[in-house]
């Protein structure tokens, strides 16, 4: 027996997605039409995505949902509707955002703060090894 509950994420009108590549690359937007199988109308007043026609592939679903939007809706209504359904605070909340800025960050560092790291990084193995001895005894 098949279970239809495996998939949760759906190509819908006002579902939120992540943007992988092209024009506002990495930020968020809203399906605000579907054009066919293979594309979408997304629109990201709020996020500064401009209202454009998009492969799926180049987008990531992510599980929140804008609702009360009607399909082919203007910018003004999905920037409403996002901005009143708090969307971008539970998107910042996130493990997922919070992975992609980590990921961001540690790309950001440079040699010395990569050398700091790894110092820090011995100190706590020494610290943790030290505590786990004094247990062992």
């Amino acid at each position: 027996m098949v279970n239809r509950e495996a998939f949760k994420r759906y190509v819908e009108v006002g579902r939120v997605v992540l943007v992988n590549k092209g024009q506002g690359e990495g930020k968020l937007a809203v399906i605000a039409d579907i054009v066919d199988h293979n594309k979408a109308i997304i629109d990201g007043p709020a996020s500064g995505v401009e209202r454009q026609v998009i492969q799926y592939k180049y987008i990531s679903l992510t599980p929140h949902v804008v609702p009360k939007i009607a399909r082919a809706a203007g910018s003004s209504a999905i920037a409403k509707q996002f901005e009143a359904s708090g969307v971008a605070q539970k998107w910042a909340e996130s493990a997922w955002a919070k992975k992609r800025a980590a990921r961001k960050a540690k790309a950001a560092t440079t040699d010395f703060e990569r050398f700091e790291i790894m110092l820090l990084k011995k100190q706590r193995r020494y610290l943790v090894g030290a505590q786990a001895a004094k247990i062992k005894a």
